[in-house]
């Protein structure tokens, strides 16, 4: 059983999922956005930072999987979106967790099926997986979307290697 944090990084609204995940399952915890409220960067990137810190320390997850960059059309906004991706990796690397990147092409491939899935797919089977009622907003969405692609990377991992379960910590062979 872990605890996974998902965050979707971003200079306005970083997104962020919690999910349990224990074996095959995933069990919704809690998502949301981090909205930033400051005008200069440096004070968007301290407000990243504090949030990720808070919820770190909140819900105690044993790790967190966050989206690679990827190249947009506008330079800026990709720097803008590294440095955020940035200060969320090292609020997580400075609590202790591991963290795993994974690229909207790997997110949209686990949850969805396919590597060109829109938002509202992603929304849709972010619902679905979770039995959640209503749809989260997008950026939790994707958030909660990352946090289950990385446990279906880690049950395909458990799997390739043999280990036919996991109990109380400790790794089961076939």
């Amino acid at each position: 059983m872990a605890l996974i944090i998902g965050i979707d990084p971003g200079s306005r609204i970083t997104g962020y999922g919690i999910v349990n995940w224990s074996g095959s399952q995933c069990e919704y915890v809690d998502s949301g956005c981090i909205r930033l409220k400051a005008e200069e960067l440096q004070d968007r990137l301290y407000q990243i930072y504090q949030g990720i810190d808070r919820l770190i320390v909140s819900y105690s997850p044993q790790e967190m999987a966050i989206e690679k960059v990827f190249m947009a059309r506008n330079p800026d906004s990709a720097l803008k979106l590294g440095q955020a991706r940035g200060v969320a990796i090292v609020a997580g690397v400075n609590q202790g967790l591991p963290v795993a990147e994974y690229s909207a092409r790997q997110v949209k491939q686990a949850v969805v099926g396919k590597g060109a899935a829109d938002k509202k797919q992603v929304q849709h089977m972010v619902c679905t997986l979770l039995k959640l009622n209503k749809s989260p907003q997008a950026d939790a969405a994707d958030a909660l979307a990352i946090a289950l692609c990385h446990a279906h990377t880690q049950q395909s991992l458990i799997r390739m290697a043999g280990v036919g379960s996991v109990r109380r910590g400790r790794l089961l062979h076939k």
